[in-house]
């Protein structure tokens, strides 16, 4: 089986806001029979604009007009899009009306991709898949820390072999002090900007000029906070201004050695594209300091890396693992006796049932799961997938679900990473006997997520999203103690 989808990506940053849209072919493996996304292609990329503003709120008009005209540049309709994302990022996602915008941008694509704001270490993974995973899979010894400079912040990974093993994020960005482009005469300070400047004793506001010299204190200040960040010290721990900034610790583990470092986002591109032979732009012609910041990373120790090591899609790394990574394609064999239940977003992973639970567990979870009106999901973990294992964890459910007359139109959807949809849910539903609004979708590699999106029936099998995503180590504890 082999059919084209689209995939859109959509990144809305605290400077700047972009598209790109690829096809994909869904192709069934001829050894596996799993079915996946293959052969992504670019086919549009939009120009980058800055991120509009009216009275530091967002632009809803301005922006549904983005992305409607980025649509149609595309040639895609809603209707066809199988996957992707749309991401408000960076201090974009603490405008008042980020939530009426993540709406705005759900509707106009029908709900066919996730949309969702402030969510910085699914913003930090997707940015190292999207700008060196490759990398990472053949330097299999050698951990990379990715750091995705952009206006706001800096969301940090580190990975190896391919893998994201932690992730970050601080308030570093080049659009906390924006200034009025060929000059350094401030024009707006972020809160976080205004407490950086008042510990660092510098007396400036609107309207005011920094001094070289103040411009090089807030850049130190900086990268010693990045500095701290990788090596896994605590240089600026007592410091207020520092505790402000981070979002996310990244927790780097202890003696990690000879460790890359890359950047992507809009400061990466910038230090990529200098190193490529091309001059600095004209001094802050963006109206902020990304290019002194570029500048100062390109003097750090750093420097050699950035050289040696260039990632893929440095300046749009974010939105290319939003096309590339994001959606995961469900096994065919899953159960799904209504599709018209479907698309169901925003559904919160609540816990694990696993062969070993106990009944108890179940019970709990289940009590749980109840609460959850709109519905929620499950993990299922399975110690083996030979059918009496299968039978008997589904039947323990289905006790549980039945006892406590489980609501019928509410929503419960079942991850599970082994090949046994149907099976496990015809066991549940006693063979259509038991009513509820079941949905399992297989042969997914469940990523440690607080929330999943499970798409409209395509060719038999389901796209499935994650967001809010949190760091392994800590993920392996929420599951422990779900159970």
């Amino acid at each position: 089986m082999t059919a084209e989808v689209k995939l859109v990506g959509l990144d809305f940053g605290t400077t700047t806001s972009s598209a790109v849209i690829a096809s994909a072919q869904l192709t069934r493996n001829a050894v596996t029979a799993k079915t996946d996304l293959t052969g992504i292609q670019e086919v549009y990329r939009s120009e980058m604009v800055f991120t509009p503003l009216i009275d530091n709120r967002l632009d809803e008009t301005a922006l549904a007009q983005y992305v409607d005209g980025w649509l149609a540049s595309g040639e895609v309709n809603p209707e066809e899009v199988f996957g992707g994302g749309a991401l408000l990022t960076g201090l974009t996602a603490q405008q008042v009306n980020a939530s009426a915008v993540v709406r705005t941008i759900r509707r106009q694509l029908r709900n066919a991709l996730i949309a969702t704001a402030d969510d910085p270490s699914l913003e930090s993974w997707l940015a190292f898949m999207g700008s060196c995973a490759g990398m990472s899979r053949t330097q299999t010894e050698v951990p990379i820390v990715n750091l995705d400079i952009g206006g706001g912040t800096t969301n940090l990974a580190l990975g190896l072999a391919g893998n994201v093993l932690r992730t970050g994020c601080l308030y570093v960005g080049a659009r906390h002090i924006e200034v009025i482009p060929g000059s350094y005469r401030i024009r707006r300070l972020s809160r976080y900007a205004q407490e950086l400047l008042a510990e660092l004793r510098i007396v400036k506001g609107v309207g005011n000029c920094l001094t070289e010299s103040e411009v090089n204190a807030v850049l130190t200040f900086y990268v010693t906070l990045l500095t701290a960040a990788i090596e896994g010290t605590a240089d600026l721990a007592e410091s207020r201004a520092a505790r402000l900034h981070k979002v996310i610790p990244l927790s780097i583990p202890h003696g990690l050695d000879n460790v890359i470092v890359t950047v992507s986002g809009g400061v990466g591109a910038l230090i990529y594209s200098h190193l490529s032979g091309e001059s600095w732009p004209s001094t802050t012609c963006y109206g902020d300091l990304g290019i002194d910041l570029a500048r100062m990373l390109l003097s750090s120790k750093w420097a050699e890396c950035f050289r040696n090591f260039v990632p893929h899609s440095a300046g749009r790394a974010t939105v290319y693992g939003l096309l590339r990574h994001n959606t995961e394609v469900s096994g065919g064999t899953l159960f799904l006796p209504n599709p018209d239940c479907l698309p169901l977003t925003d559904l919160p992973i609540l816990g694990v049932i696993a062969s070993d639970s106990t009944d108890e567990d179940i019970e709990n979870l289940t009590s749980l799961l109840q609460k959850a009106r709109h519905g929620a999901c499950v993990r299922i973990e399975l110690l083996t997938d030979d059918g009496p294992s299968v039978r008997s964890l589904a039947e323990r459910l289905s006790g549980t679900l039945k006892a406590r007359r489980f609501p019928t139109e509410q929503p419960l959807v079942l991850l599970v990473t082994e090949n046994v949809g149907k099976v496990l849910g015809n066991y549940i539903t006693e063979w259509g006997a038991l009513p509820l609004n079941l949905v399992v979708v297989d042969e997914i590699t469940v990523r440690h997520a607080q929330y999943v999106r499970i798409g409209r029936l395509h060719k038999q099998v389901v796209p499935v999203s994650f967001y809010g995503l949190h760091d392994q180590g800590d993920a392996h504890e929420d599951a422990d103690a779900a159970r």
